[in-house]
C-alpha cells in the first residue's frame, strides 16, 4: 500500500501562484512515476503533469504548460506543482497519484486539494 497526502490549496486571485505538495509513503520501490491531476466543478478528472523520481521527460497538459511546473524530491518521496500566473479556469480539486514504474495506470491517489482562483 502507498498513502499519498496532498497540501497547498487555497483560495488565490488570478494571476497569483500556489504550490502544490504531494508526500507518498508505504510499500515504495526504488523507480516509480507521480502525476498531478485535477477535477474541475461538474467535469471530468483531467490530467495536469507527470514526473517520474528518476528523472526523464515531464509532459503537462496544454493548458497548463508554461504556467506550472511539476518537481520532485526523490529523497522524501514526495512531488511538487508550482503553479503561477493562475486562471479562474485552473479551479478544480487537485489529486496527486502514483504509480509503478512500467504500470500504465495509477494504482494510489491522494484524496485532493481544493484550488479556487478567483476572477
Amino acid at each position: 500500500q502507498v498513502q499519498l497526502v496532498e497540501s497547498g490549496g487555497g483560495l488565490v486571485q488570478a494571476g497569483g501562484s500556489l504550490r502544490l505538495s504531494c508526500a507518498a509513503s508505504g510499500r515504495i520501490f526504488s523507480t516509480y512515476d507521480m502525476g498531478w491531476f485535477r477535477q474541475p466543478p461538474g467535469k471530468e478528472r483531467e490530467f495536469v503533469a507527470l514526473i517520474s523520481i528518476s528523472g526523464g521527460s515531464t509532459p503537462y497538459a496544454a493548458s497548463v504548460k508554461g504556467r506550472f511546473t511539476i518537481s520532485r524530491d526523490g529523497a522524501k518521496n514526495s512531488v511538487y506543482l508550482q503553479m503561477n500566473s493562475l486562471k479562474p479556469e485552473d479551479t478544480a480539486v487537485y489529486y496527486c497519484a502514483f504509480r509503478e514504474t512500467g504500470h500504465t495506470s495509477y494504482g494510489y491517489w491522494g484524496r485532493g486539494t481544493q484550488v479556487t482562483v478567483s476572477s
